[in-house]
């Protein structure tokens, strides 16, 4: 190979080289977003960078258009602080009513544009002892229909969803089952097949249990453990 031949070649890996850096550095920084406060992003002095965000979801805050979750959260330590969130993206089954949401993406105008989002829910066990079984339930319909209770059960597969959908899961056990309709936070760990006791009133047609209060199974998660 002739010293022209060699030349060229070596400019030629020195410009692969140089893209190579360059390209690494411009999507290394867009991956990293600075962590700030619903206020730091509300102020609008954070407008058009990337930036992650912490906030409980307001109560009743989120509505949806299509694959588009609009909602609000606010800040950690002043609740009267607020940010809109606008979020295009499949929804954690998690999402609810007073979940902590971590968001990422741009600020522009008050709103951040969320390329993603996660949620944070704390654990929450409670003792089956004294609930009553879906069947037994329905069976005595007429007696517990306006009455607070506890039913304790399985979620089943297949069923569990987010806060916008209608029905949160279906309650199984021992052959029977009932919608659940809860827009709360779910606890952390809750997946299909999971034993949950759930707290609330059974609708007037007893199609449907309207939860209050959603906890993991504490005697089945401790055999477990």
């Amino acid at each position: 190979m002739n010293s022209s031949a060699k030349r060229r070649l070596t400019i030629v890996g020195l410009v692969i080289v140089v893209v190579a850096i360059l390209l690494f550095v411009f999507l290394g920084s867009g991956s990293n977003a600075k962590a700030i406060s619903v206020t730091d992003a509300a102020s609008g002095s954070y407008d058009g960078r990337k930036v992650q965000v912490s906030g409980a979801i307001a109560d009743d805050s989120y509505t949806t258009q299509g694959s588009e979750t609009t909602f609000t959260i606010c800040d950690e330590g002043d609740p009267d602080t607020t940010l809109t969130v606008k979020y295009d993206g499949a929804l954690p089954a998690t999402f609810g009513n007073g979940v902590t949401a971590i968001c990422t993406g741009t600020v522009s105008g008050g709103e951040l544009d969320a390329s993603e989002m996660v949620t944070k829910c704390p654990s929450k066990y409670e003792s089956a002892e004294g609930s009553l079984t879906v069947g037994l339930m329905l069976q005595n319909a007429s007696t517990y229909k306006g009455t607070q209770i506890k039913v304790a059960g399985y979620v089943t597969e297949g069923t569990l969803a987010d806060a916008t959908a209608d029905v949160r899961f279906v309650l199984n056990s021992q052959g029977s089952s009932v919608d659940v309709v809860y827009d709360g936070a779910l606890p952390d760990g809750i997946a299909d097949g999971s034993a949950v006791v759930v707290t609330g009133t059974l609708s007037d047609d007893a199609s449907q249990f309207v939860a209050t209060d959603v906890a993991l199974d504490s005697s089945i998660s401790s055999a477990q453990d």
